[in-house]
């Protein structure tokens, strides 16, 4: 076994050299919305384009203002289930609870007229609403019989000499200091793994528990700040200006151990990547709501791109044990900044009022994920190659909301559906990516106050590639189940 050579750790790592985050996956974890909100809204599917009447529209159609008559106040904590259970190799299953703020707004009249034509009110409101909950645990292990992600590191230290790896290829530069690499011994720039023994006696003998343990923290929100009116009972019309918040941790630890007896005396190592997203974005919404008659609405909305800047905080090491020893290596942390642009949104909505007996309600609505982009706030990095995998990789969805309410005197009986089309080209390893939601919910209103409870069952399935290596690329598939529970408490005041 060729011996490594002595290394000077670097205190820092160039920013134009590694590039761990700002990919497609954080574009659109970024520019999808699921519409958090109140217990009405959740348990009607999000249908609410055409509707208005309810805090959460604030976020969605701001036009929903305008259908106030009176000021009103709401608030609706929530209970988050979430259940990840993967493939590979074997069936694991792990999930975790969040009790969360899901919105909390306010709603008052600037003024309220009696006409029968002209502008009959004006109303101003603030809602923050939960956008996605980004919360989730998932274990995926198995045994590896054709890689390992030593082969990954590989990959990544072929053509460098070792002492170029820290500034070109960080992490493998932590396999090499930690002896999971190493160079062979007929060149300086060529690598094997301890499982080839360097590759002194190839064939690679792999057959080791791999286990990779996967916690996402966090989520995105928005605070809606909205004016709009009601212009003779035929049309509503609305704006917001909406500031929104990304906090967002994700670490997961990457473990593989084997019962081999290697003449290096390997054991296992254990490899960490953390980081952490905290960031501020702002958009402009406009919407209308026509009513060309008593019984029907019709909803339109445009939402501009949001435009973000992020904040990074990173970290990665890896320990490895022997039977000589163990061993421990990790960069620098890092921080860095950057700008994420959202794709814009279009939205459009009908509803049926069933006299006093119900209503149902369809939205449809547009965005172009592939329209995501990065840019640099001051350190002048290129990111024309990340965005041009955006445009290759991302593609534009059709996204549809369904719901309907019926009334039995105070009591109020509701369901929803949601389905959210698939964001990746044909060909992308998660090209058939969608995610459908089924939910249902009850109120009770007396003349100022409701209590209103909903439930939604909201799931996908995508396929998580560990790593990517010319050995092999090990893939696992994720069944992901998340049961919502929301309660909003609302009152009524100012007739």
């Amino acid at each position: 076994m060729m011996k490594k050579l002595s290394l000077i750790i670097l205190a820092f790592i160039s920013l134009t050299t590694i590039s761990y985050a700002q990919n497609v996956d954080d574009a659109l974890r970024y520019s999808q919305i699921f519409y958090g909100g109140t217990a009405r809204f959740m348990s009607m599917g999000g249908a609410f384009t055409a509707l208005g009447g309810d805090l959460s529209t604030l976020s969605q159609n701001p036009a929903g203002i305008g259908v106030f008559r009176s000021s009103e106040i709401s608030v609706t904590p929530q209970l988050f289930h979430i259940n990840s259970t993967s493939s590979f190799n074997g069936i694991n299953s792990d999930y975790l609870y969040d009790f969360n703020l899901n919105q909390i707004g306010i709603v008052g009249n600037i003024f309220n007229k009696n006409n029968e034509s002209g502008l009959l009110t004006l109303n101003f409101g603030y809602s923050f609403n939960r956008t996605n909950n980004l919360n989730q645990r998932i274990i995926i292990k198995g045994v590896s019989n054709k890689s390992s992600m030593a082969d990954y590191w590989v990959d990544q230290s072929n053509g460098l000499y070792p002492d170029e790896l820290a500034n070109n290829a960080a992490d493998a530069y932590l396999a090499y200091d930690t002896y999971i690499i190493d160079t062979l011994s007929v060149s300086g720039f060529d690598y094997g793994t301890v499982y080839s023994h360097y590759g002194d006696n190839p064939p690679s003998i792999y057959g080791q528990s791999m286990r990779r343990l996967i916690t996402y923290e966090g989520g995105t929100a928005e605070h809606a700040l909205s004016i709009g009116g009601n212009y003779s009972n035929k049309i509503y019309f609305g704006a917001t200006l909406g500031i929104s918040r990304i906090n967002y941790k994700s670490h997961y630890e990457h473990f593989e151990s084997t019962d081999v007896n290697f003449a290096s005396g390997f054991q296992n190592f254990d490899y960490t990547m953390h980081y952490e997203n905290t960031g501020t974005g702002y958009s402009l919404k406009i919407g209308t709501i026509i009513k060309p008659i008593e019984s029907l609405r019709i909803g339109l909305a445009f939402h501009s791109p949001t435009l973000y800047k992020i904040n990074e905080y990173y970290y990665d090491n890896i320990t490895s044990k022997f039977s000589d020893g163990n061993y421990e290596s990790s960069n620098s942390p890092m921080r860095y900044s950057y700008a994420l642009t959202t794709p814009f949104r279009a939205l459009a909505g009908v509803a049926w009022q069933i006299k006093k007996f119900g209503l149902i309600s369809a939205d449809y609505e547009f965005v172009d994920y592939s329209a995501a982009r990065f840019s640099q706030t001051g350190d002048n990095y290129d990111y024309t190659k990340k965005n041009n995998e955006i445009k290759n990789t991302l593609q534009s969805a059709n996204n549809i909301r369904l719901g309907g309410e019926v009334r039995l005197n105070k009591l109020y009986l509701r369901g929803g559906y949601g389905y959210y089309g698939k964001a990746f080209k044909a060909g992308d390893i998660n090209e058939n990516q969608d995610y459908t939601s089924i939910s249902f919910g009850t109120g009770f209103r007396e003349q100022n106050v409701n209590v209103d409870f909903g439930f939604t069952s909201f799931r996908n399935s995508q396929d998580y590639l560990l790593y990517n290596s010319s050995v092999g690329s090990p893939m696992a598939n994720l069944d992901v189940k998340r049961n919502i529970f929301t309660v909003t408490f609302g009152y009524k005041f100012g007739y």
